[in-house]
């Protein structure tokens, strides 16, 4: 089980008393890395960048990403990074360039992955071949 709270100054603070009682915690809704650093000190087991929610005021989301990832590492925090709001497969193919561990995303980003014009028209291919072998 993972408990959600928010990166808030409350929410930093139940994060410490349940990470202390072996509570895995995921700090949603952060939006800076400044944050993200306060989520890795109280002990956060994910915290979750909206990479979605930045892009829609006109903020690069994927930079946070970047710069959450680049702070961790100079730090060995265990933090994992779950990049969420994942809008589209190019959200996930950043953030999994980028070093996130996690990622959320609506089904429908999901079902974008795998699909690719040259697949289809190569498995249509291969299926009209094979047709032709059985006649």
């Amino acid at each position: 089980m993972v408990v959600k709270t928010p990166t808030t100054k409350e929410g930093l603070k139940a994060t410490k008393c349940l990470v202390a009682d072996g509570i895995k915690v995921n700090m949603t809704l952060c939006f800076s890395a400044s944050q993200a650093l306060l989520v890795a000190k109280a002990g956060g087991t994910y915290v979750s960048p909206f990479l979605g929610r930045l892009d829609d005021i006109s903020h690069v989301g994927i930079d946070l990403i970047h710069d959450i990832v680049t702070i961790y590492r100079n730090y060995g925090f265990r933090t994992q990074v779950l990049a969420a709001s994942l809008r589209h497969p190019l959200h996930v193919v950043d953030a999994a360039k980028a070093g996130a561990d996690v990622g959320t995303m609506p089904f429908k980003v999901f079902e974008h992955l795998v699909k690719h014009p040259l697949t289809d028209i190569g498995q249509e291919n291969f299926l009209k071949d094979w047709a032709k072998l059985h006649h």
